[in-house]
């Protein structure tokens, strides 16, 4: 079948000569490569899904940057803060298991780029708010609309890579994570300041809108297990709901992990709400400033590790069962002492080291996150288990703003910024928990590949 091209004059008159030999060229090359080369149109997928993710987590982390315009324009205490903070939270953790258990069984290209035309406006409409409900409101909408995203991206990406490049794609997508949150609030504090806070809001949720119309034609739906050579599947009806959980919870594997997710959630929520006004208020630093440092030393910090921690993972797991968790167990235990030190220090060095540190090994963690959740789930369960996963990480994690709120404004010591200091030292204590989590899961997890190693062993002998 002859493949027709647009031509070069069918392009917007406005656009000069050489842009649009460029656009045409590029776009050309991309949609090329997925149909000649399936290696490479792999990795142009996690391309494609990385700018995704970064307006998913620049959306949502816009808001934070501006509690300081929003306290003072609207009179918001810490603890109203802290409830806008946890709404979108509760909602996305609430409609995950919904959007896994779809993510199973329609096609999840629509889910994810019908998902970001959603938040992206519900984006825009924030700009519109102006009272507690509103943004109250707002935010469960933006949960509502994000929750698809990350069940359904991370299936298709386990479709697209099988166990030997697994972690790197996925740590590679997860950098989006880091860039997002780094420049939704810097981008989101500088439009506060310059132009005001509403801005950003508008320029963020356009810009979603414009990139999920471009993606429309480049993104294609691949088929399930598509990367383990899985025919059979393709071939099979999706699992009953009983059959679903059934695959994710017989094993003490996936409950642990999910419950060391709760652990790191709740620390992650925590400094990505209350970080730029902890630095305001405790060591005096400009609005945008702290918007900008609230986030790039932790979040770059991490966008550089997690690759790293990605390929060391993927090394780990041709050498011995596990060793994506055992990567992940090292993140939380190392970063447990450096928690402690954000929130006990103050001095500014010491802090900005130790929030650098932390990045480094929370970039360990979050490089296997669903990795190693996928190694023990088949491919027809896996939007269910990514879903059930956010349910309990993000339904726990969003206790951590309401908590540091509550505990600034009603703690035994003299200030707020003392309370609130305080809070987030106890956030080492939680992270230790959670590498013991997931040390307990990786044991369970090399038991049971024994136990089917030396199954097959026997099966083979007989």
């Amino acid at each position: 079948m002859r493949r027709t091209e647009r031509p070069v004059s069918a392009l917007p008159q406005t656009c000069p000569v050489n842009t649009k030999l460029t656009v045409v060229f590029v776009v050309e090359s991309i949609v090329h490569s997925k149909f000649t080369n399936s290696n490479a149109y792999k990795w142009w997928v996690v391309l494609m899904l990385w700018f995704i993710c970064f307006f998913n987590y620049a959306d949502r982390q816009a808001i934070y940057a501006v509690f300081p315009k929003l306290k003072e324009e609207f009179g918001f205490d810490k603890v109203q803060l802290g409830l806008i903070g946890s709404a979108f939270m509760w909602v996305y953790a609430a409609g995950a298991p919904l959007a896994g258990f779809i993510g199973d069984r329609v096609r999840r290209k629509s889910l994810i780029l019908g998902g970001c035309l959603f938040w992206s406006f519900i984006t825009v409409v924030t700009a519109w708010c102006s009272k507690l409900w509103h943004f109250v409101t707002v935010r469960a909408l933006e949960g509502f609309g994000e929750t698809f995203y990350f069940p359904a991206s991370m299936s298709v990406l386990s479709d697209y890579h099988n166990r030997n490049t697994r972690s790197r794609a996925m740590s590679f997508h997860q950098s989006s994570v880091y860039v997002g949150t780094i420049l939704g609030s810097w981008l989101g504090a500088w439009f506060a300041e310059t132009l005001g806070w509403r801005i950003g809001f508008y320029f963020f949720g356009f810009a979603g809108i414009m990139l999920a119309l471009v993606l429309y034609k480049l993104l294609r739906e691949p088929n399930r297990g598509e990367s383990e050579n899985s025919a059979s599947l393709t071939s099979l009806s999706p699992l009953s709901l009983r059959e679903t959980l059934h695959v994710i919870f017989h094993t003490p594997v996936v409950p642990l992990l999910m419950c060391a997710f709760v652990c790191a959630n709740f620390v992650a929520t925590i400094f990505l709400t209350w970080t730029p006004t902890f630095l305001v208020e405790k060591f005096g630093f400009k609005l945008t400033t702290a918007g900008l440092s609230g986030t790039v030393f932790i979040h770059l910090a991490s966008a550089f590790s997690v690759p790293v921690a990605g390929m060391l993972a993927d090394y780990l797991m041709k050498k011995f069962d596990g060793g994506r968790m055992f990567v992940q167990a090292l993140g939380l235990i190392v970063g447990a002492f450096f928690v402690f030190l954000v929130g006990n220090t103050s001095d500014t060095t010491t802090l900005i080291l130790s929030m650098t540190v932390f990045g480094l090994c929370k970039g360990f963690y979050d490089s296997g996150i669903f990795a190693s959740l996928y190694d023990s789930i088949e491919p027809r369960a896996r939007s269910t288990a990514a879903g059930l996963m956010n349910t309990v990480g993000w339904g726990g994690g969003a206790l951590g703003p309401l908590f540091v709120g509550i505990a600034s404004k009603y703690g035994s010591k003299p200030t707020e910024v003392q309370n609130m200091s305080d809070a987030i030292a106890w956030c080492g204590a939680v992270y230790i928990i959670g590498s013991v989590l997931m040390l307990a899961a990786m044991y369970f997890f090399w038991r049971r590949q024994k136990q089917k190693k030396h199954s097959e062993k026997y099966k083979w002998g007989q």
